[in-house]
């Protein structure tokens, strides 16, 4: 495999071109993560517990211990999957990852963010348009009328996808600005060729770069709450999860309170928040 060289990625905001590439990234991004978080919730003490109650009822009913274990499984699973908030798919949002997908591309298309390597390598990176094949649908596909405001567009917050040839390797995704210092990651993906490349790590501290210059001086994110990797990957980066410093700490610093965890079924966190003073 040829190793990607970070100094020709192009980080751009998110074109109507990009929308379905995105969409696909997103996708595999995200295979297994709704799962293990299900598996998450019905592991924890007080639904098995539950479970266990609803199990001797139905053993009395049906005379079947193997259907009064499975019946309740998989009703609460079905339940999870139709019931699960969307903020999986852009974590600790109440807004799904199309809402965002689908409106925050009106921005300013022509803004880039700072990528370092290219001073380092003194080459300037070159994006291509990526070649398209046009179908019959694509023919008596009529433009989009919808009408997106400024309130909508600034409350859809931003997309910014790594461009490296006319290929989107990888997308993160800003939220709008609820307050003037703070900023929020609410996604980070990168495709699976172009993993433990630096691409994931790019992509954020440029972003961080571009914030920092515009005023923000602390940049929350959430993880899905079983993802050990993403976990990893942003303490790494310099990132403390709430909850880990003192208790003095935490009633002194009124912002780290205006963030809390998404939650689910019974109240379990299904993400945990990390924050980093800029």
């Amino acid at each position: 495999m040829v190793r990607l060289e970070l100094d020709q990625v192009v980080m751009r905001r998110m074109k109507e071109d990009d929308i379905e590439m995105v969409k696909a990234l997103i996708k595999e991004g995200c295979e297994g993560t709704e799962n293990r978080l299900i598996l998450h919730i019905l592991t924890r003490p007080l639904c098995l517990f539950i479970l266990a109650v609803f199990s001797s009822i139905l053993r009395c009913l049906v005379h079947s211990f193997i259907l009064a274990l499975a019946i309740p499984v998989f009703l609460l699973i079905i339940f999870l999957k139709l019931t699960m908030p969307r903020s999986t798919g852009v974590l600790g949002s109440s807004r799904p990852y199309w809402d965002y997908v689908g409106s925050s591309y009106r921005g300013t298309q022509d803004q880039t963010l700072l990528n370092p390597y290219c001073r380092i390598s003194g080459k300037t990176p070159v994006t291509k348009k990526p070649r398209r094949r046009i179908t019959p649908k694509d023919k008596d596909k009529e433009p989009s009328t919808e009408n997106v405001t400024p309130e909508r567009e600034q409350e859809a917050g931003q997309v910014w996808v790594a461009d490296c040839d006319g290929e989107i390797l990888g997308c993160i995704f800003r939220e709008s600005e609820k307050h003037a210092d703070i900023r929020r990651i609410c996604r980070l993906v990168t495709g699976s060729w172009y993993r433990r490349e630096g691409l994931g790590r790019l992509l954020v501290q440029s972003l961080e770069h571009r914030e920092t210059e515009a005023g923000a001086h602390r940049v929350f994110t959430h993880v899905p709450y079983p993802s050990k990797l993403g976990e990893t990957f942003f303490r790494k980066l310099g990132y403390r999860q709430i909850g880990e410093g003192t208790d003095e700490e935490e009633e002194d610093d009124e912002e780290r309170k205006l963030e809390s965890p998404e939650r689910g079924l019974l109240g379990y966190p299904l993400t945990k928040v990390f924050f980093k003073d800029m």
